[in-house]
């Protein structure tokens, strides 16, 4: 290992993202992962992380990303997301583009034993579309959908 380090070592951070979580449940299992879907992909059917927040960064390409209770908006390669955790749906994780991949990398933590996501049925859907906010028209990508 190289004994001459870097003089500009505390230039070399960028602060992407800064946020005050909700409580972190007590012996948290922390899981990260990387998500790939093809151009044009739905992505995930919606869902819900009940026992902890997730923190993520979109790697390559765009995600139409849509949280209960937010607009939908356009997260890009560079931009990070997070979602709360808890009763919070998350609805869309989509490619918002038709001509490249979306990749992005999450950090889920959990409740040891305890699922890292649920999918959220039709009726939980029904009766909770009044929490939903409309998209913006900022939110379609001129070069994708």
């Amino acid at each position: 290992m190289s004994k001459n380090y870097d003089a500009s070592w505390e230039n070399a951070l960028t602060v992407v993202q800064e946020v005050q979580p909700p409580l972190i449940p007590e012996g948290a299992h922390a899981m990260t992962v990387v998500v790939e879907f093809g151009p044009g992909s739905g992505g995930a059917p919606p869902h819900r992380h009940p026992h902890g927040p997730a923190f993520g960064y979109v790697l390559e390409g765009e995600m139409l990303f849509e949280l209960e209770g937010e607009a939908p908006r356009v997260i890009r390669a560079g931009e990070a997301f997070w979602e709360p955790g808890g009763d919070v749906i998350h609805y869309s994780d989509a490619n918002n583009r038709d001509d490249v991949k979306l990749r992005y990398l999450v950090t889920m933590l959990c409740v040891p034993g305890k699922p890292m996501l649920v999918l959220v049925d039709d009726e939980e859907l029904e009766a909770r579309k009044h929490l939903r906010v409309p998209a913006e028209s900022s939110t379609k990508s001129v070069a994708g959908r």
